[in-house]
Order: C-alpha cells, then sequence, then structure tokens
C-alpha cells in the first residue's frame, strides 16, 4: 500500500436483515428477507397500493437510552448506532476528558441522508395543529435537518476536521463515502466516519413513491416483492437503515496496527442533467461515474470482477443500470443486488452495500440476489442467485444512482 492509500478498518449497521453487520450479513448469505406488511392505521387510512415495508430488524429503542431516543429524529438514531459500532470494530474507544483515541483536528465525519428527518417534521405539525406552539419541541429543527445525523455522530467522536452531510437522494450515502475519501486524500484528515442514513417510512413519502409508480404493490407476498433483476419486478420495498465506516489512510492505520478490511481505491460522481427522477436513457452519467471510479483507482476493467448494483427492482432502472455497467467494464463482471432482501433503504443505501461489497473481497463471496427466479432477457450480464458465489475478487464497484440525477461508483480493493 502506497501512502495515499485510503482503508477500511471500522464497519457498523442496523438494517431490516439486524442490527449490526455481522447479523445483516448473515441474513444476505442465507437468503432472508425484510420485507413485512405494514401494520400501521396509517396504511387504511389512505388506503395505500403499497402496503410493505422493510423496517429495521432491531428498534433503536432497544440500543440507546430514552433521553437520547427523544433527542433526535429516527435517522439521526440509526446514524449514531451503526457510527458507534463501526467505531468500536475499528478498535477506537469514545473520547473522554482523559483520553483521544484519534487527534480531533484529524477526525471527520461524512454522513449522508436522502430525506433527512421526516418523522420529526410530520409530528411536530400534527402537535402544532392539534396543541399549539407551546407543545413543540425546541429540539425540532436540529431533530428535522438533513445534517443532523453527521452532526449527532461528530459530536459523539469530537471530530473537528469537517463535517459533511451529502443529500443526493439514494446515493447519499455511497458520497459519504466519496467525500471521506477526498478529506484523507487531499490531507485534511486522517480518519473519517463516513457513510448514510435514512428512516422514512412514513404516509407521504410511500404515497409520493407510490403515485411515481415506483414502489411493488405485491402485498400478498413481502419477503418476495424486491425483485432486482426478475423478469416479474415491480417496484421496490421502501426500507429504513443506516451503515457507516470508518476510513484511515494507510499510513495512520498502519502505525497503530488496525485490521483492514479493504481499500477504498476510488470514487466517480457525475450527474445526468437530464430528468428529476429518470436516468439517463443511454446510461452516460452512470458509465462516466464507474469509469471515473476505477480511473481514479489505478484499475482496468478487466481488474473489476464484480459489481454491487443499485438495482431497485424498478422495471426501467435495472435494464439501465445493466447496459451502463456491461457498456463501462464488460460482459465478465458478476452482479449481486442486496435490495432483494433489503428493501430500498435510501440515502442508507449506498453506505451499507459498500459494506456488502467490502465483505464480498474480504470474505471471497458474493451473496446472491434474493428472488430472482427468472432473469429479465434484457439484463445482458450473470446475475449472483440462488446460493452465494464463492469468488477470491481483487476488485469491486458498488453502484449508487439518485433522483436529480446522481451517480456515485466506489472502487474497492482487496487489502
Amino acid at each position: 500500500m502506497t501512502v495515499n492509500d485510503v482503508v477500511i478498518t471500522g464497519m457498523g449497521a442496523t438494517t431490516p436483515l439486524g442490527g449490526d453487520v455481522a447479523s445483516t450479513w448473515d441474513g444476505l448469505l442465507n437468503g432472508a428477507s425484510g420485507g413485512r406488511p405494514l401494520e400501521e392505521d396509517w396504511v387504511d387510512t389512505y388506503d395505500l397500493p403499497s402496503r410493505i415495508a422493510a423496517p429495521l430488524a432491531v428498534e433503536p429503542s432497544e440500543v440507546l437510552p430514552r433521553v437520547r431516543l427523544r433527542r433526535m429524529d429516527r435517522c439521526e438514531q440509526i446514524a449514531l448506532i451503526a457510527a458507534r459500532q463501526a467505531w468500536s470494530d475499528a478498535g477506537f474507544d469514545l473520547p473522554d476528558e482523559q483520553h483521544e483515541p484519534v487527534d480531533p483536528e484529524r477526525l471527520g465525519v461524512s454522513i449522508g441522508t436522502g430525506i433527512g428527518g421526516p418523522n420529526t417534521l410530520l409530528e411536530q405539525h400534527d402537535l402544532l395543529k392539534s396543541q399549539g406552539l407551546r407543545k413543540v419541541s425546541p429540539l425540532t429543527v436540529p431533530m428535522l435537518m438533513p445534517n443532523g445525523p453527521a452532526a449527532h455522530v461528530s459530536i459523539e467522536l469530537r471530530a473537528r476536521a469537517g463535517v459533511h452531510s451529502p443529500a443526493s437522494a439514494c446515493a447519499s450515502g455511497a458520497e459519504g463515502l466519496a467525500k471521506a475519501l477526498d478529506m484523507i486524500r487531499s490531507g485534511r484528515a486522517d480518519v473519517v466516519v463516513a457513510g448514510g442514513a435514512e428512516a422514512c417510512i412514513r404516509p407521504i413519502t410511500v404515497a409520493g413513491f407510490s403515485q411515481s409508480r415506483t414502489l411493488s404493490t405485491r402485498n400478498d407476498d413481502p419477503e418476495g416483492a424486491s425483485r432486482p433483476f426478475d423478469a416479474a419486478r415491480d417496484g421496490f420495498v421502501m426500507g429504513e437503515g443506516s451503515g457507516v465506516v470508518v476510513l484511515e489512510s494507510a499510513e495512520h492505520a498502519a502505525a497503530r496496527g488496525a485490521r483492514v478490511y479493504a481499500r477504498l481505491a476510488g470514487a466517480g460522481i457525475t450527474s445526468d442533467a437530464y430528468h428529476i427522477t429518470g436516468n439517463h436513457p443511454d446510461g452516460l452519467g452512470q458509465v462516466n461515474a464507474i469509469n471515473e471510479a476505477i480511473g481514479s483507482a489505478g484499475l482496468s476493467t478487466t481488474d473489476v470482477e464484480h459489481v454491487n448494483a443499485h438495482a431497485t427492482s424498478t422495471v426501467v432502472g435495472d435494464v439501465g443500470e445493466a447496459a451502463a455497467v456491461r457498456k463501462a467494464l464488460g460482459d465478465h463482471v458478476l452482479l449481486t443486488a442486496p435490495k432483494g432482501a433489503l428493501g430500498h433503504l435510501v440515502g442508507g443505501a449506498g453506505a451499507v452495500e459498500s459494506i456488502i461489497t467490502v465483505l464480498s473481497l474480504y470474505h471471497g463471496v458474493i451473496p446472491a440476489t434474493r428472488n430472482l427466479e427468472e432473469p429479465d432477457p434484457k439484463v445482458e450480464l450473470e446475475v449472483v442467485a440462488g446460493e452465494p458465489r464463492t469468488k477470491r475478487l481483487t476488485a469491486a464497484v458498488n453502484d449508487s444512482f439518485g433522483f436529480g440525477g446522481h451517480n456515485v461508483a466506489l472502487a474497492f480493493t482487496r487489502a
């Protein structure tokens, strides 16, 4: 490894498959699903066409004390939970008055979210309408602001090198890692805690996605509803979750004898400038993001053997992404799509799926794409399905794309 290398030394997550990285990974390998029927009263109240979702497997109330819960939106809660796990996994203690495990001036945070704190916004608005001003929490704005997750993590860890909160829809978590890579390579920080979080399974978001015809209505089969690359797919399943990693310069990690999972070798960020919800029909932005990621990593197309696809299970999106990957990398790559098991974690997706990509490199195993029974013939690449695929990988790419034309590709290599 060189001085400019950036490595992953810690990982944390809370997802529809489990309350940490290990349970999420085990769930993926064993073919579990986070899909569940939505049991909230508002599903019937608003007669929503999609009545399924992928909620957290472990509630934040089982992890954080009640006092902390009341002062944070659900999105902030899960970001903090994942960050604490990643920090501990990297071998760091929480800072206190006697001990700073990392120089605060050399420690940064970069955690994105697509929507922020809609739970707080809606709940406090209802309180204002029904009970008046005195019932509105003075913490309303800090709880609903999109930079809240990153801010809470920075305060917890005393990070002073800079705090960033990308808001690029479903690419937010991946962009969080890309920004962290820049911070370390530019010399602004030695360590950055990076990732994404989202918790927005609410009436307005479910209704909005339903109206745009992007949610699955396979309500009688919630576990089988998210079907990336399958010929019978009909939309995604709304999920929630957070993934956070600890990134360090290789020099900093080596000096403290840290375990290294993989290298974040390169990143590509492009924009389509085409449509507010649809990708460019020729996949130009997606292709360019992948090319930029592998170029900045010093890789060739033949080095990349695996792509962890964004693949949300929408009719148009999956085919377009497969075509873009094929154009950028060739026919030899193996795809997988974790959203078949996890649902779509929106701003948390790119971070959680980056962790899965890292674990594929670390363990030499590509998880199978759940619910892929009849591959769409328009997808002209092999997608791992049925059983996980054992394969010693050298390099892999994680794709993330978001409304607004955001494209982020991250290139990882085996340590």
